[in-house]
């Protein structure tokens, strides 16, 4: 007997590949269709129902997620080999809920792996009628599966415990274990490390976490890692030791290894808390309770007070973006050093922390998009990347990262203000007005600090930037005003005096000339936009 294969996959390179792969029927098979997307494999399958079905996760009009379900649905004897990539595994973990077999990747894609698979799904086929096929396509399924069950203990899902005691016994997991035990994991700073990655680059994060802890642990029938979510983990632990010392050991000796292999290959630090031991497979979600409640006292630990005690207002918010926009680091570097004054007693990794560095970081963003909305931040030479935050150790330095960071941003914000095709001495002009304007600086004093002649100075400012030095520097003053009225901390006087204007009169009639209104009438419009 020939089995029929369907091969869906929407990139004809992709089929062949798969096609060319195998002498399919010297192995018993025989590709009856191919399909370039669900619906049309749905249509085909209508026609011809296939024995086997070799799903692309990826697809346009219906995706390998989709096909599966209907598939289960509509045809449920037959059997699914999911292809993907790491970027798919959310996808392929909900694929595999839905009754496939099991994935390949494409890209470490071989004959032999395939075969085993289609070996596999003959085997399902051929004893379909001594077994019921829902319960043995579970059977059979990845390690994804089991992770769920025990990640579903985690997650307080209903009769989740008895779910993976049956599933333990029927797949001979956790065999001759007399003692379990289970821990709390969580990689510090999740929040931090991931809430400017895209849900595709957080879910290869999440799988090569898992795949290391995995590792480090050991067998994954005796322990097992599953998710939680938001960078919270839970390993299940089982050994056939009676002594609950030696177990205690073991299980210590794990974590240690985990917690060492999360920082040697991915540069993750985590925390963690180990629950009671017990002498039941159902007793693990109470003893992860546990630990999960000890490690949130770690984690979370007056969160609510902290936060409000910590966190910028938004008037402090507003004076930060001030200090940058000015470009003023000493000021900027003080109160940042003030914020992480309240936070120095919360552990690096707290929520507390977290949060607020979110805050601060968001401010960041805030004022970079202001001068340079088409370039992301994280695309801009010598600021540091968010990754370095995994190696923090400590609040203290992830002060002295974030003072850095700020102190970087204003160096980019200035290189950014005088970017252009300018010439060497106008670039250099241009840095010395963005540094100096709130002194009272000249056209000779910028010509001497650049040992130039001030009427060569002159002549060339006005070829290259089609307006004066004065007139530069005028609209630097008073777009800098604009910002400063826009805190509300400053009276127009000292408004004027802060931005470099000796004259309150001058500061008025430069105001006016630039905006075509008066500063109060500025101002007013501000006050009433607020409303």
């Amino acid at each position: 007997m020939m089995f029929q294969v369907l091969l869906v996959d929407d990139e004809a390179l992709a089929r062949h590949d798969v096609k060319s792969m195998l002498d399919w029927e010297k192995h018993g098979f025989t590709i009856c269709g191919e399909a370039y997307n669900g619906s049309m494999a749905l249509a085909m399958m209508e026609q011809m129902t296939p024995h086997i079905a070799i799903l692309d996760v990826s697809m346009p009009i219906m995706n390998g997620v989709e096909l599966s379900r209907e598939i289960k649905e509509r045809f449920p004897k037959v059997k699914m080999i999911m292809l993907s990539s790491f970027d798919d595994y959310d996808y392929v973990r909900t694929c595999l809920m839905n009754g496939a077999i099991d994935y390949l990747l494409k890209h470490r894609l071989q004959a032999s792996a395939l075969l085993t698979l289609l070996d596999k799904a003959v085997q399902e086929l051929q004893s379909e009628e001594a077994r019921n096929a829902h319960s043995k396509m579970i059977e059979h399924l990845s390690p994804v599966i089991l992770r769920e069950h025990v990640a579903n203990l985690a997650r307080d899902t209903v009769d989740a415990s008895e779910v993976l005691q049956v599933y333990a016994r029927d797949n001979q997991l956790y065999t001759n274990s007399i003692n379990y035990g289970s821990a709390a994991v969580q990689i510090v700073p999740f929040l931090l490390l991931t809430e400017t990655l895209t849900d595709v680059q957080k879910n290869r994060l999440v799988l090569q976490a898992i795949e290391v802890i995995q590792m480090a642990i050991g067998d994954v029938q005796k322990r097992t890692v599953g998710y939680v979510g938001e960078g919270r983990f839970i390993v299940l632990f089982s050994s056939e030791e009676r002594s609950e010392h030696a177990v205690t050991t073991q299980l210590n000796q794990a974590m240690s290894a985990l917690s060492h292999s999360l920082e040697k290959f991915l540069n993750l630090k985590c925390v963690y808390a180990i629950g009671p031991l017990c002498g039941n497979l159902r007793l693990v979600g109470p003893s992860y309770i546990k630990a999960n409640q000890e490690l949130n006292v770690q984690h979370d630990q007056d969160l609510n007070a902290s936060i409000l005690k910590a966190s910028p207002s938004m008037k402090e918010q507003k004076q930060l973006l001030l200090y940058l926009e000015q470009s003023d680091v000493e000021r900027a570097s003080q109160f940042i050093t003030t914020i992480f004054a309240e936070l120095r007693r919360q552990p690096v990794y707290g929520l507390t922390v977290q949060i607020i560095v979110s805050e601060l970081l968001h401010l960041v963003e805030m004022a970079w998009k202001r001068h340079n909305p088409q370039t992301a931040l994280e695309d801009t030479e010598h600021i540091p990347t968010r990754a370095e935050l995994g190696r923090m150790g400590s609040v203290s330095e992830l002060e002295l990262w974030m003072v850095n960071y700020y102190a970087r941003l204003v160096e980019a914000i200035k290189k950014q203000r005088v970017g252009g095709s300018y010439s060497r001495h106008i670039t250099k002009a241009l840095q010395y007005i963005a540094d100096n304007y709130s002194t009272n600086i000249s056209l000779d004093m910028t010509a001497s600090s650049l040992n130039l002649n001030a009427s060569y100075l002159s002549r060339l400012f006005k070829e290259e930037m089609q307006m004066t030095f004065t007139e530069y520097l005028n609209r630097v003053r008073i777009q800098t005003s604009c910002m400063l009225m826009e805190s509300g901390k400053y009276a127009l006087k000292q408004i004027s005096s802060e931005v470099g204007f000796v004259s309150y009169t001058y500061f008025f009639k430069v105001f006016k000339s630039i905006t075509e209104m008066t500063p109060q009438v500025y101002m007013d419009q501000l006050k009433q936009s607020k409303k």
